[in-house]
């Protein structure tokens, strides 16, 4: 009975820590939602295939501005170590000018679903009570035209780099807000048609503000 008795408190001694050092774990480990602004640069450039109709025309890609979504599930192992994951959405429309066929404007509306993995630092010292962050990484963006007004493209993947910096504060043990600043870099997208194709690289700024919570 004493030999009994002592396995069992052993097991539950070894089944208490291994809880204790879970919990601990997950205390790390925060998912957010954050409403998520678009703000595209226009860029110009040549029309570059020797293939297209419209090749060596100049033309200007700008993408419309919106609003969409940001989810991140970030694992903070210490202050200057952690990583992220990102899944961005946002609608928007892109616009061709000239139009390959002369006439003022050639829009695609799409969707952009961004899937990218950063470096993250959350340094210890907080700014007027807030914990201020910083985080960088890469990904792709895939550029799905819509069935209403996608003008029949095919969707079209391009590699996208970010950096983000921003604020974050906890308001309860388990949940708080966040608000950041991200600026993402990628190639044009042409959607692989040559009469579209200026190989210019763009950017999109996108100001966020939501909440996360913590196990």
């Amino acid at each position: 009975m004493l030999a009994t008795a002592t396995l069992f408190l052993s097991l539950t001694g070894i089944a208490a820590a291994q809880t204790t050092a879970f919990g601990r774990q997950m205390a790390k480990i925060d998912f957010g939602i954050s409403g998520a602004g678009a703000l595209n640069k226009t860029v110009s450039g040549p029309v570059l295939p020797t293939g297209a109709t419209n090749h060596g025309t100049v033309m200007s890609l700008y993408g419309s501005n919106t609003v969409g979504a940001l989810g991140s599930i970030r694992y903070t192992a210490k202050p200057y170590f952690g990583i992220e994951f990102n899944y961005g959405w946002a609608r928007y429309t892109e616009n061709y000018s000239p139009a390959p066929n002369g006439s003022s404007l050639f829009q695609i509306q799409n969707t952009a679903n961004e899937t990218s993995f950063g470096y993250l630092i959350t340094p210890p010292h907080p700014i007027f009570g807030f914990q201020p962050f910083v985080s960088a990484g890469a990904g792709t963006t895939d550029f799905k035209p819509t069935a209403g007004g996608g003008e029949g493209a095919p969707h079209q993947f391009r590699a996208t780099y970010y950096y983000n910096v921003g604020l974050q504060k906890d308001v309860l043990i388990n949940f708080g807000v966040r608000a950041s600043f991200r600026e993402n870099f990628f190639l044009a997208p042409d959607f692989g048609q040559n009469y579209l194709t200026i190989k210019q690289r763009t950017t999109t700024l996108q100001p966020t503000i939501g909440f996360y919570l913590r196990f």
